[in-house]
């Protein structure tokens, strides 16, 4: 074929040390793993915002937030970017959807009453929809009926144990749910690629995305995995002597630690997440290691798939997730926030033509923005222009695919977090600021990390040499201060260089436009 096949897969809150090619000392991961050993692995890639749709629409636009302004769930991507799907459709795929992409369509290209506009989990333009698998699990639960499971509950409530006292005073169990392991919703979606893959004539490349859910709460999984690991090991969790050391700590951590609900994330249990036992805490991520176990399972059985098609070695792959898992450490479940936890996520990619970097791994700092421009590299293709000229924020890896150390890599990470609707609106009533002022941005380093807040809320300064868990903000050491002033300035001009630039490139003369759209997306 003159192009690859392209398989990008996506996960849902999936830690990046949650992987045994990593090292992790517990969770097992041997067909991610298997793809490790034929690509290259990306040991410190970060995601670009949090929740779902702010950190999608960074992995599919390759613009930081601060550009492509989703901002939370439900808020519209602007039509004037471009994105992966729309590029691979002008390069002559059909990209093909499995599961979701939780990205809200521009209303001002939609009639007022148009359903779409009811729900933010839109599909992002240019793809094809094979298997929608949206919140509601609709689908699945419909699969699973054909097959005499009981799928009355609905969804999240089917995602709970099946039988015996579920719930003993707050406590979490490891009991199964109703579905077994060749039901759950990964299976379910392995099983529709796999079925489309029957379908395909192997001489046209092919271009799908499957979007798993797991491991994304409510925190249950079928057997064996369920008891597969033991609550007691597993490394220790990153965190203060106790919750309320951790809400003295931060303005925001206090709002943050005071808003998590048990029954997000274990539902039938009533109560605050952050006075959770630790045993209750090491419970919980056993099963979450259980549950990326399962998810592991299924992407076994895609390997396989794509062998008897005789389609391995002509199938770029790319294996990430949206964001990361707080799993237990500050006493936190979930997403958000500046935690390292929240936004370190894996990134294997394996391209068959580059077999000469395989097993690699790079330390050096990757971003979800990053994805875009190295797809587009791989299959050889322009990026769908930005209708006002913005240029992408992220890099193309295929320098590290080849074996290369490009001299001019960026030497920190990025992310940002917008809070101004978190826990329904109530931050601005919180902090006594503006909704436009609720709002982080991180600059993290190999030694330091820096943490600028909206509205007048202090900075945080980590030194990470000697506080990798991010125990001890010294931001008003001032032994500190020359190290916080440096990094203010840093993420002042990062976000000099990177923010919107429409037109920027573009001047009317004499002669007419001078700088034209596609010399600003190259810039």
């Amino acid at each position: 074929m003159s192009r690859p096949n392209v398989l990008l897969i996506t996960c849902d809150q999936w830690r990046g040390d949650c992987l045994s090619a990593a090292g992790h000392p517990v969770v097992k991961t041997p067909n991610a793993d298997a793809l490790a050993a034929e690509g290259v692995l990306f040991r410190r890639h970060f995601g670009g915002a949090a929740p779902c749709s702010p950190a999608r629409a960074c992995l599919y636009t390759g613009l930081y937030q601060m550009n492509n302004r989703v901002c939370r769930n439900g808020s519209p991507l602007d039509a004037r970017h471009g994105n992966i799907a729309l590029s691979a459709r002008a390069a002559g795929y059909d990209p093909t959807l499995f599961g979701y992409t939780d990205v809200a369509p521009d209303p001002r290209r939609l009639s007022a009453g148009d359903p779409r506009l009811r729900s933010y989990e839109g599909v992002l333009p240019g793809f094809t929809v094979r298997q929608a698998l949206p919140e509601h699990q609709k689908q699945w639960l419909s699969w699973l009926r054909a097959q005499g499971i009981d799928a009355g509950a609905g969804s999240p409530d089917i995602h709970r144990p099946a039988v015996g006292p579920a719930k003993v005073g707050g406590d979490v169990t490891d009991a199964p749910p109703v579905y077994s392991k060749d039901q759950t919703p990964t299976a379910f979606l392995a099983g529709e690629f796999i079925r489309w893959l029957g379908e395909q004539e192997q001489i046209v490349p092919w271009f799908a995305h499957i979007s798993f859910i797991s491991p994304h709460p409510p925190f249950i999984v079928p057997e064996p995995y369920n008891t597969m690991y033991d609550p007691a090991d597993g490394p220790a969790f990153q965190r203060a002597a106790n919750w309320q050391a951790e809400a003295e700590s931060h303005p925001y951590l206090a709002y943050d630690l005071g808003r998590q609900k048990r029954t997000k994330f274990v539902p039938g249990i009533e109560g605050k997440v952050p006075d959770w036992s630790e045993e209750n805490f090491c419970r919980i991520r056993a099963i979450y290691y259980g549950m990326i176990s399962e998810l592991d399972a299924q992407l076994g059985r895609i390997w396989q798939a794509l062998k008897a098609a005789g389609a391995w070695d002509d199938t770029v792959i790319v294996l990430t997730s949206d964001h990361a898992e707080m799993m237990g450490d500050h006493f936190m479940l979930g997403k958000g926030g500046f935690f390292d936890a929240s936004y370190h996520i894996p990134l294997i990619i394996r391209d068959p033509s580059r077999g000469t970097t395989a097993g690699a791994s790079v330390d050096r700092f990757t971003e979800a923005v990053d994805i875009y421009p190295t797809l587009l590299d791989l299959i050889g293709a322009a990026p769908a222009l930005h209708l006002d000229g913005l240029h992408l924020d992220g890099k193309s890896l295929t320098p590290w695919l080849d074996g290369d150390q490009p001299g001019d890599w960026r030497d920190a990470a990025h992310w940002e977090f917008d809070f101004r609707s978190v826990a329904g609106g109530d931050a601005e009533r919180h902090f006594g600021i503006g909704s436009r002022d609720c709002n982080l941005a991180v600059l993290r380093t190999e030694d330091f990390k820096y943490v600028h807040f909206g509205g007048g809320l202090p900075p945080l300064l980590f030194d990470l040499a000697k506080d990798p868990g991010e125990l001890s903000n010294v931001a008003r050491d001032t032994a500190y201060l020359p190290v916080r002033l440096e990094f203010a300035e840093k993420m002042l001009a990062w976000r000099a260089r990177h923010l919107d630039q429409s037109l920027a490139l573009a001047e009317l003369t004499e002669d007419g436009v001078v700088g034209h759209v596609a010399k600003a997306v190259r810039e």
